[in-house]
């Protein structure tokens, strides 16, 4: 191309993607998983779940063996979706049935270059109504966290205040589709990337909704974005049922908005308990 093709973002865009479908396997599904990309992050994701963050998971018992089911769990601050991952890798070494577990990512991880194709194929799948029924109606296993954009972009003055859980959309899933939910509560991750400010007016010029300010970004440039080594724990509860509610139930606000508040106010519990037994950041 011309010398303007080559200094173009679009230029290195189009490439990575035409580097990405050469590498894709005829495994990849229709969200953009790819189990042949997953392994070769497999021994990361141990390393990370075992050694650096040295995840306690308690309560996995509470998801079950098969069939549908969602889990709803607390936002860690930062850009980078650790938490989503790690939940994955817990519930795949750790559940007897080793569940695959799907979670759905903000839309902001898709403002990141490449980051959101290769969240795809690590196992997530974009935020949206229609793609989390999909895959409910398919018998998976899938996580979201209610408090979306606002919980990722969460400042360190205020980590494990769980935000609004938007307008209530995992409870009409529930009820549509007379799915359980489990929720979860993860402590460890809101440290990772303390998030002190915010730049929020140049950023949206450029297609991003904020560009976050940490004790180490953008000071060291990507390598600021490295997560501290905190220790987790992810904690699930017993499952929340909705039999009792018929289909059209999604339809009345203010029950959704009800049911939606008792979950919230569920995982704040998990997560206030789980930080009052907690000694140490470092060492749980």
């Amino acid at each position: 191309g011309t010398a303007r093709d080559v200094l173009s973002t679009d230029f290195y865009l189009r490439q990575w993607g035409r580097a990405g479908l050469r590498s894709r396997t005829e495994e990849v599904d229709e969200f953009g998983f790819d189990p042949k990309s997953e392994a070769r992050y497999r021994p990361l994701f141990d390393f990370l779940y075992r050694h650096y963050f040295r995840i306690d998971l308690e309560g996995v018992e509470h998801i079950p063996g098969e069939g549908r089911c969602l889990v709803v769990s607390n936002h860690s601050g930062g850009p980078i979706p650790y938490d989503g991952l790690m939940l994955r890798a817990a519930v795949r070494r750790e559940h007897p049935a080793q569940r695959e577990l799907r979670w759905l990512a903000d839309d902001f991880v898709y403002y990141l270059p490449f980051a959101g194709t290769l969240m795809n194929r690590l196992g997530a799948v974009r935020a949206c109504q229609e793609n989390a029924e999909r895959l409910l109606a398919g018998e998976r296993l899938i996580a979201v966290f209610p408090e979306g954009a606002k919980g990722s972009g969460k400042l360190f003055k205020d980590r494990y205040r769980l935000q609004r859980f938007g307008r209530g959309g995992f409870i009409r899933l529930c009820l549509r589709t007379r799915t359980p939910l489990v929720p979860c509560a993860i402590v460890g991750a809101e440290e990772t990337n303390p998030l002190l400010y915010r730049v929020e007016h140049v950023t949206r010029a450029l297609g991003i909704p904020y560009l976050p300010i940490t004790p180490t970004f953008p000071l060291l440039g990507p390598l600021g974005l490295v997560p501290a080594p905190t220790k987790w724990k992810i904690r699930l509860a017993e499952p929340v049922r909705f039999d009792a509610y018929g289909p059209e139930a999604a339809d009345d606000e203010l029950l959704v908005r009800r049911l939606a508040e008792r979950v919230r106010a569920t995982i704040q519990g998990l997560v206030d308990d789980t930080l009052a037994t907690r000694r140490s950041v470092w060492f749980g």
